[in-house]
């Protein structure tokens, strides 16, 4: 059975990956290196596609994301993926150059997140300012939720600095990097317990949900992801990164996990359709409606959570590693902008905005909305080529590092 990390555990002499660890192992497995994970260049990039095309007015297309077939969306993709991707990075270099030098490299790694984030809230602020100022129409700059930063922008700048003030779109970034700062007592907790460290992070996603922890926001309200609860599928991530999939994988490839899976899936397809067509509403029994909702996004329910580990169950049974597909012509734009996905983050929310503009100004029809979505992807897949252009063309020269691909959200340098 191939798992999500595929093995992770550490090789044997003669090159096998997977056996049983010796006793006196420790508790953290070097993750194997060579060729890159390219399912999760894949999934990062469909991820980053779909993030763009929520963002965008609803429409026609916006039916081909998954948010409107279950209870979780490209959000649970993106994060899980990052912890996988932070941990097979630098629970590597914690093993081998220790606890500081990780830190060092965790923190640096975040510090270029943050001044991304900075770089892309200015952006976006001169973009929205402009457009609402060019066509005198205040309403873009309400529904973008940066009216508070026009009244008041000293105040609402160092708000911005200290990721309490985001405009709308702007949220997945700050939740990233409140991750990364807690990164370094992860990993030092995962090499001393990994199913312990697992344990408390699940404890503190229950605390979170008793006793309504959050971050606030300004000038009111809270954070759209609570950092609290969402480092439940960041340290999940991290967790399969360092062994724990390759543990979890008798349990994959069980019949009755994927069976499980399937049902669960059907489930949540079904009471998604409830919300479009309310006269399949009765068919869910009103005890069940009264414990399901809300189904809260900002403190990840537990049932958006259990829909995205059914999407895992069924994709890694179906979708081995050396599937012949990623190495598809028609799967590199994903796998590309999945190997940038910072960048290509950034890009989109710019995209993002600049193609709802567009809508707005020229009538929303379906035929102008596939063209602006095809062309934010093109955008998308293009500035993704010329980054991986550009760095092949500019490290062909340099000494080859040891080893840490994925990792460009979790940071490679």
């Amino acid at each position: 059975m191939t798992s999500v990390a595929d093995r992770v555990a550490r090789p044997s002499a003669d090159g096998a990956v997977g056996e049983a660890m010796p006793a006196l192992a420790p508790a953290i497995s070097l993750p194997t290196v060579g060729e890159r994970e390219l399912r999760l260049d894949l999934f990062r990039g469909l991820a980053l596609w779909l993030i763009y095309i929520d963002h965008l007015p609803p429409s026609l297309l916006t039916w081909f994301t998954i948010r409107n077939y279950g209870f979780s969306d490209a959000t649970e993709i993106f994060i899980f993926i990052s912890g996988y991707t932070a941990a097979f990075v630098y629970g590597r270099a914690m093993l081998e150059r220790g606890f500081v030098v990780a830190t060092a490299r965790i923190l640096r790694r975040a510090w270029q997140i943050y001044v991304a984030h900075v770089f892309l809230f200015t952006i976006f602020l001169a973009e929205i300012s402009y457009v609402a100022t060019s066509f005198e129409n205040p309403l873009y700059t309400e529904e973008m939720g940066i009216m508070d930063f026009l009244k008041q922008p000293d105040v609402t700048i160092v708000q911005a600095l200290l990721l309490r003030f985001r405009p709308t779109n702007m949220d997945v970034l700050p939740l990233y990097i409140v991750l990364m700062l807690a990164l370094p007592l992860i990993l030092a907790l995962m090499r001393w317990k990994p199913d312990v460290t697992l344990a408390l992070s699940t404890l503190l996603y229950a605390v979170t949900w008793e006793f309504d922890l959050h971050f606030t926001s300004y000038p009111n309200g809270y954070w759209v992801f609570n950092p609290m609860a969402w480092q439940l599928l960041f340290v999940f991530g991290a967790w399969c990164a360092l062994g724990g999939a390759n543990r979890l994988s008798r349990i994959l490839a069980s019949p009755v996990t994927l069976w499980v899976s399937v049902v669960y899936l059907v489930f949540a397809f079904y009471v998604t359709l409830t919300w479009y067509v309310p006269e399949m509403n009765h068919w869910l029994p009103r005890r069940l409606e009264q414990w399901m909702y809300p189904i809260d996004k900002t403190d990840l329910d537990v049932l958006r959570f259990a829909h995205f580990l059914a999407l895992v169950t069924i994709t890694v049974r179906f979708l081995p590693r050396d599937w012949p597909g990623l190495k598809s012509r028609w799967l590199k734009p994903l796998i590309l902008c999945g190997q940038h996905s910072l960048e290509i983050f950034c890009l989109g929310v710019f995209l993002a905005f600049a193609g709802h503009f567009i809508l707005a100004e020229g009538g929303g029809g379906a035929a102008l909305h596939a063209l602006v979505t095809a062309c934010g992807i093109l955008v998308m897949w293009g500035v993704a080529w010329l980054i991986s252009w550009y760095k092949h063309v500019a490290d062909k020269s340099a000494p080859r590092k040891g080893a840490a691909g994925n990792a460009d959200l979790a940071g490679g340098g």
